[in-house]
């Protein structure tokens, strides 16, 4: 191998992430199956959706410059399906993002659909399912590129999956949150949090099947290494509040974009997005110790949707002499306020490694306001003034090909023709918690945040965050 790295002498301080990714020649095959299945994670029994019989589903791996190829076959009986691949640039390949009535047909009941796409960045992302709310009933997994590190440690933990998790099947969820108005239903609440999948339930709170002390994900530690940790936040609503008791936390990468490592005692993660971080095994190598993410106290006294039952996922990490049997019993090392703080970290802690300048002045500048609305009988999301309806059986991309750039209004599609760079400031109005915002094959400048009309200022002008 060049430089014994199948990316060659690329370094995350000498390439630029966004200039052609390394030609490793090496392709990763995977093939899925999407089917329906009753999955109890915690021990209570749901319907749910399930990849190649799993939840979470398989974990894609491969290194920065691969092709990744994926074989979808859709066993659900009377549902399309399709899957995104979360982060991924798609330069070369915008077909293969996954979502229908954008890039592609929905895949349909009995049908097979490959993917393939270029690894043409690094580091922790996920793929879920992208038709209905399916992810919430469990078409997701972890994907992991290797590349270049820029920080020291010694084992790679993996990734950390946390999910907030319904026990009612994703079709009930959505037609709750699609009921009209005159039904007068609250928003669906989570039932339990979950890490990697896993998560205890206390039974008495259910009235669906359930099987006690159904058990947590365990982890191992060696003291006095440094462990890399994958964490991503694949639910449906929740903001994760993630922790380790006793244990300080160095983040080295949000999302696809290594930073200037920081050290936190908590990690913010709202949905979809992904932090790496490095933990010192600092504790005796006896030592038992509790992981937590706490989706926290129900909106408005928290940040979330949750009925309040079980917030908080909890998994044990074992150092190497520890009893692999004992439960921790540590206390968490987070505070009250940082669990109901609904913010990220502080935008000026956050420094991409690879130095780039924005644009001081875009091309195209466009306010886009978030909102739920009434149209009369149902409660609807709007962006920029209207809801998004497109045809599964027509999708945009497919539609530019052929040279028609002309669409319905419902489709709520923004043309910004051959504009080099865009600018969009984001107005939450919705008043039912935060909102996550993600830009399908890109990654954007973070450039400011707060309440109220942006001024203008702009937060690291030389260097802001960047996410996807």
């Amino acid at each position: 191998m060049p430089q014994g790295c199948p990316w060659g002498s690329a370094t995350v301080n000498n390439t630029d992430p966004y200039s052609a990714p390394p030609e490793t020649g090496m392709t990763r095959f995977y093939d899925f199956t999407i089917s329906h299945a009753v999955i109890k994670p915690d021990g209570v029994e749901k319907n749910g959706v399930v990849i190649n019989g799993a939840f979470p589903g398989p974990t894609i791996e491969a290194n920065w410059g691969d092709w990744i190829q994926v074989t979808v076959h859709n066993a659900l009986e009377d549902e399309g399906t399709s899957l995104h691949w979360h982060g991924m640039r798609q330069l070369a390949t915008p077909w293969f993002d996954g979502v229908p009535s954008v890039q592609q047909c929905p895949i349909a009941p009995g049908s097979t659909f490959t993917y393939r796409f270029k690894a043409d960045t690094y580091g922790t992302s996920w793929y879920h399912a992208h038709y209905s709310a399916r992810p919430s009933g469990g078409a997701l997994g972890p994907l992991i590129i290797y590349g270049p590190k820029h920080a020291d440690y010694d084992n790679d933990v993996g990734p950390i999956l946390l999910t907030d998790h319904f026990h009612e099947e994703y079709t009930k969820v959505v037609e709750q949150v699609m009921a009209p108005i005159s039904a007068k239903l609250p928003p669906p609440l989570s039932n339990n949090n979950l890490i990697n999948g896993k998560m205890n339930y206390p039974c008495s709170s259910t009235k669906n099947v359930c099987t006690p002390n159904a058990g947590v994900s365990k982890f191992s530690f060696q003291s006095g290494k440094k462990h890399r940790l994958r964490l991503i936040n694949g639910g449906a609503e929740g903001i994760q509040k993630f922790s380790i008791d006793n244990h300080q936390m160095t983040v080295i990468a949000n999302d696809f974009v290594p930073i200037q490592p920081y050290t936190a005692n908590v990690i913010t993660l709202g949905v979809g997005q992904r932090t790496d971080i490095i933990v010192e095994a600092t504790g005796k190598p006896t030592d038992a110790v509790w992981m937590r993410s706490n989706l926290g106290k129900a909106f408005p006294a928290g940040c979330n949707l949750v009925d309040g039952v079980s917030p908080e996922a909890v998994a044990a990490i074992y150092y190497e002499k520890a009893d692999q049997t004992a439960i921790p019993t540590t206390q968490s090392s987070a505070s009250p306020a940082e669990i109901a703080f609904c913010g990220s970290d502080a935008l000026a802690k956050t420094t991409p490694y690879y130095p780039i300048t924005p644009e001081a002045n875009p091309t195209t500048t466009r306010d886009i306001d978030i909102e739920l609305k009434s149209n009369g009988t149902h409660n609807l999301w709007c962006m920029g003034g209207s809801t998004f309806r497109a045809d599964y059986n027509d999708p945009v991309l497919l539609e530019a090909k052929l040279g028609n750039t002309s669409f319905p209004p419902i489709w709520n599609v923004h043309n910004f023709g051959s504009d080099k760079t865009v600018r969009l400031v984001v107005y939450n109005h919705f008043t039912l918690g935060s909102h996550p915002m993600h830009l399908h094959g890109h990654d954007v400048f973070v450039l400011a945040e707060g309440f109220g009309k942006w001024d203008g200022s702009v937060v690291n002008p030389s260097n802001p965050q960047r996410r996807d």
